[in-house]
């Protein structure tokens, strides 16, 4: 055991992690993608919140990635953690995301900004207004009120609860149904505009219902488990995917409130999201990148000084923290942090954001360093982070670097 820890200079050492947010794989940082086209040949500007919480807007982000339409993107706080930015209201006066900006035209509304770029740039392999399309997304918005009534309500009794479970788990049998009546993993024989429909919300009900009822969509319905594996096989959708820590934290202000069961799954499961272990969890299952603590390592470098300055702690003891921790994750040496930095540590280990910050498996690596060198200095815990904002991750106080 070591109990100095490498220098910021001796930490970049240690990785070379680099992206080319404009040509390269999707990724959340990117300000403007061409697929190697010309700025000149792009025609549409994407207005999405700064965190990628916003499902709507990861629909049409995640439809322009595969269809690579070279696009203008604009970061928009959403109401739950900040201030909405005036320029913004100027064009959108109600100041809901998502919109675009296509040929100087503002459209609002995720399914009517879908319509008008497929008029413009043809459907990604099926159309919005397919006859085939029409009533898969209708069963997505039956799904999608099931989900709500079963995890934004209070529980009342256990047959309630029951009651709202079956209905749930009864459409997703028809979910079921729609996916194996193809022979592809996908819900049409390829892969197609229904996919990016359900992709938001499905993203959503597998980490909520996993931390708040015990229930794992994925593990508990085969086909939807082959549909997964099958999204997470395309790397635009690997680019927009989040965890389960970063939901089942953005969700309560985002939809008025979550609420557990309390029973003895549920508790189990929420207690391995919060404190880990993080790897094994039915959040990603594809292969993890030999890269991913060079990822996380490089991510935290870019931005130590602003993540030191919001944090709770005096900013020397959590400098050295930080470092500790970045140590023991590259070299697997433990290094013990400073006296009363295990609060500090772990206010960090919850607020890694996925994909905002870096990819799943990045944020993993880096929540297991934080949680064991915070382990070393005690077994304190930060406050709660609230249900009813999220104004903890307010994007000014990164400024314009997210």
């Amino acid at each position: 055991m070591t109990s100095t820890p490498l220098s910021w200079q001796e930490l970049e050492t240690l990785t070379n992690y680099q992206i080319d947010t404009i040509n390269g794989p999707t990724n959340s940082r990117a300000r403007l993608r061409l697929f190697g086209k010309t700025e000149s040949e792009v025609r549409v500007t994407l207005y999405r919140d700064n965190h990628a919480w916003c499902p709507y807007c990861q629909k049409i982000w995640l439809w322009l990635e595969e269809k690579q339409i070279p696009y203008w993107i604009e970061k928009v706080t959403m109401f739950c953690y900040g201030k909405k930015e005036s320029w913004y209201k100027r064009k959108v006066p109600s100041g809901m995301l998502p919109a675009i900006e296509l040929d100087g035209r503002i459209i609002k509304e995720s399914d009517d900004i879908l319509i008008a770029l497929e008029k413009v740039f043809g459907p990604l392999n099926q159309s919005m207004r397919d006859r085939n399309v029409f009533p898969l997304r209708q069963l997505e918005r039956l799904l999608f009120r099931a989900w709500c009534s079963w995890l934004c309500y209070p529980v009342i009794s256990p047959q309630q609860e029951r009651r709202n479970r079956e209905q749930f788990t009864g459409v997703v049998a028809k979910v079921e149904e729609a996916l194996a009546s193809t022979p592809s993993p996908y819900f049409l024989d390829t892969f197609g505009t229904v996919d990016v429909i359900f992709t938001p919300y499905v993203e959503r009900m597998n980490a909520s219902l996993y931390y708040y009822k015990g229930y794992s969509l994925r593990e508990e319905n085969p086909h939807f488990k082959e549909w997964f594996a099958a999204m997470e096989s395309r790397e635009p959708y690997r680019g927009t995917q989040s965890d389960f820590h970063t939901h089942v934290h953005d969700l309560p202000p985002q939809m008025g409130g979550c609420w557990e069961n309390g029973e003895p799954q549920m508790l189990v499961n929420k207690t391995r999201v919060d404190n880990g272990p993080w790897f094994g969890l039915p959040d990603v299952t594809y292969s993890e990148p030999e890269n991913s603590s060079m990822e996380a390592l490089q991510r935290v470098i870019d931005h130590h000084n602003n993540i030191i300055r919001v944090n709770p702690a005096e900013d020397k003891l959590f400098d050295e923290a930080l470092r500790c921790t970045l140590t023991y994750m590259m070299t697997s040496q433990e290094c013990v942090p400073p006296s009363g930095s295990d609060v500090a540590l772990r206010y960090l280990r919850d607020r890694i954001n996925v994909p905002r910050d870096m990819s799943i498996y990045a944020a993993k690596r880096l929540r297991e360093a934080l949680e064991k060198t915070a382990a070393l200095a005690g077994n304190g815990q930060p406050e709660p982070i609230t249900i009813r904002h999220r104004y903890d991750q307010d994007p000014c106080n990164f400024a314009r670097k997210l």
